[in-house]
């Protein structure tokens, strides 16, 4: 995966002008708020970027968060709109599928950004097994991915797809399914993107 491209996009538009942007991330906060944590619950959102999701939940009380990015200026942006709250919180730079996560560590995993631009099979397994290691037993793995409905590429780049079970086939048996949702993300611009949350459990 490309940090460039990634860097770049943020600085040819604000963070409130890239086609995947919400105000707040609803329902990802739903599955969170769901989940039952506890505030010293250690929580990782993968392809965090500039998301709003870090300030919704420090507001929440979590005081265990890692924002991880491949683009080290979209998580600057998030760093500078949060302020010295921003010490609060540990933040990672680097390709999920290559950069090394403490095992057995987190209680709930997150990803709205990273999973759908995941089209080489061996690219995914290798995300698998990395969730794998990084969460504790238990952990709960929450994914949004485009659904068959979506687009078939996202800032020029070809993205993979998915129906309700594609996702939890992708985990494998390791990961019990708990659910998928649907979701109709409207860009800045008004246009309708068709998302696929999907949640499931390391098992114990």
């Amino acid at each position: 995966m490309n940090d460039q491209h990634w860097d770049e996009v943020y600085t040819r538009k604000a963070s409130d002008e890239v086609s995947w942007y919400r105000p707040h991330l609803d329902q990802s906060l739903k599955l969170i708020d769901e989940a039952g944590l506890s505030p010293e619950a250690a929580i990782i959102d993968v392809g965090a970027g500039a998301s709003t999701l870090v300030d919704d939940l420090l507001d929440r009380g979590y005081r265990r968060l890692s924002m991880l990015d491949l683009s080290e200026r979209a998580l600057d942006v998030a760093m500078t709109r949060l302020g010295q709250r921003s010490g609060a919180v540990q933040w990672l730079v680097g390709d999920v599928t290559t950069l090394p996560l403490p095992e057995a560590t987190f209680d709930l995993w997150h990803d709205r950004a990273v999973f759908h631009f995941l089209t080489d099979p061996l690219l995914r397994a290798r995300y698998v097994e990395v969730v794998r290691r990084a969460l504790k037993p238990g952990g709960r793995v929450i994914v949004a991915t485009f659904s068959h409905e979506g687009p078939t590429t996202c800032s020029g780049l070809e993205v993979a797809r998915y129906e309700e079970g594609e996702v939890h086939a992708v985990f494998g048996d390791d990961f019990a399914p708990l659910r998928c949702l649907p979701e109709l993300h409207h860009t800045p611009s008004g246009k309708p993107q068709a998302f696929l949350y999907c949640e499931c459990r390391l098992r114990q």
